[in-house]
């Protein structure tokens, strides 16, 4: 049985409505079992005997496109996967000052990163400071910086992502082991 985390982009934004309860009975009835959310309903922990994480996203956004009426992306990380990300610390020597990090999580690996980094998000003080094969790591500084890099990132990687504060990665890490 293998823990997985579903981060799911554009639940409750946006005019996009998804209930824990409703999510949690999607997960349930594809089969998933341990199935529960985190904070925003966008967090959505289970376990699968399936380890084909491609299938398994794409079973989920089917089921959540039938159920929600929507597109929902999905994201799915396993429970070592983000004690990885959290162990890194892709963050150390970076201020804390009114600083926001963020990890975006891409839909697949990346083999070369096409920005210098650290780079600097434009029109703005942010800033994309690392890259994994998967996800990508910026600082934000307040002043509604923290959904930039998400935009920026898709444009310029041209693919979906889904973004999320280092402190919701590590409590669900934390919580969920």
């Amino acid at each position: 049985m293998i823990r997985f985390v579903a981060f799911l982009r554009g639940i409750n934004v946006g005019g996009h409505i998804a209930k824990k309860e409703t999510l949690q009975q999607a997960f349930t009835e594809l089969g998933f079992s341990n199935v529960s959310t985190y904070k925003q309903s966008g967090n959505v922990v289970f376990d699968s005997q399936d380890a084909d994480e491609l299938v398994l996203a794409a079973k989920i956004e089917d089921k959540l496109k039938t159920t929600l009426g929507f597109d929902a992306p999905v994201f799915l990380r396993t429970i070592p996967e983000l004690n990885a990300i959290v162990a890194t610390n892709h963050f150390k020597g970076q201020s804390t000052d009114d600083s926001s990090f963020l990890v975006t999580f891409l839909k697949s690996a990346v083999p070369t990163f096409p920005l210098q980094l650290p780079a600097t998000i434009p029109k703005s003080h942010a800033q994309i400071i690392a890259s994994a094969s998967r996800e990508v790591f910026s600082v934000t500084y307040g002043g509604g910086e923290g959904a930039l890099p998400n935009p920026y990132i898709e444009k310029t990687l041209k693919t979906k992502t889904t973004t999320r504060n280092l402190n919701i990665v590590k409590e669900i890490t934390e919580k969920f082991c």
